[in-house]
């Protein structure tokens, strides 16, 4: 090997310290890193939990971070960097301490979630992926929220706040910067921090996930249609024979 294929060696391998976790951090992420990995057959299937720990440590995913996984899995830095690029629900920065998120997709956006986004841009002085000086808020607009039924919809941490408008949404995050008690419209009675939220993400039980009501008005019409008329779903075990025509057709 040549000096000009050592040197670029020495000069990563340097790198490479430099972005590890500090060794106290690796020994007490560990034992919860083993117990991801467990839960599957083939190792490398963890990684999106793993992730997910990794971002309950630091706030976002960091190289140290993702270092850290692919240590845990025998994989690449390469391999884990591609799956956290890939999904929106990694941070590759830090930000703030309440990730909010206003849906902008098709009925959200002609109830109103694009004139909540464009407030909040405005009230908040920071635009998409942008955290206010505080590090208390980081706004993002979301494709979908897939709560329908409620738009426009707010998500702050992955918690719920239906039915908003302009006015809703900037008392939500000014009472999120202030430290004051914030509710979702279902689910848990409080809400828990960007980190912590990683952590349940990463299947860790808060306790919580049972609190709250889980769905409410216009899901519930079809099932509330149903229980009045009396009707219930097939019984997959007897189900009407298909004559040949539609066997043909499929």
């Amino acid at each position: 090997m040549n000096q000009n294929d050592t040197t670029p060696d020495s000069a990563d391998s340097a790198q490479v310290v430099r972005e590890r976790f500090p060794d106290e951090v690796t020994a007490r992420l560990e034992p919860d890193a083993k117990e991801i990995i467990a839960r599957y057959p083939r190792q490398r299937s963890a990684l999106l939990p793993l992730l997910h720990l990794v971002q309950s440590e630091e706030g976002h995913v960091s190289t140290a971070g993702m270092r850290f996984c692919a240590d845990q899995l025998g994989i690449t830095l390469a391999e884990v960097n591609a799956v956290a690029t890939f999904y929106t629900m990694y941070r590759r920065r830090p930000g703030g301490d309440y990730q909010v998120g206003v849906c902008t997709n098709t009925l959200c956006a002609v109830m109103g979630g694009d004139e909540i986004f464009a407030s909040l841009k405005d009230h908040l002085g920071v635009g998409h992926n942008g955290t206010t000086e505080d590090g208390k808020v980081t706004l993002e607009h979301l494709e979908c929220n897939a709560a329908c039924d409620f738009a426009p919809v707010v998500m702050v941490n992955w918690e719920f706040f239906d039915n908003q408008t302009p006015d809703t949404a900037k008392r939500l995050v000014d009472d999120l910067r202030l430290g004051n008690d914030v509710a979702p419209t279902r689910g848990p009675a409080s809400l828990c921090t960007w980190k912590q939220a990683s952590r349940v993400l990463a299947g860790f039980d808060d306790g919580r996930a049972g609190e709250g009501v889980q769905a409410a008005g216009a899901s519930l019409a079809g099932l509330d249609v149903a229980r009045r008329n009396g009707w219930t779903a097939p019984d997959p075990a007897n189900l009407p024979a298909r004559d040949q025509g539609e066997e043909g057709a499929k």
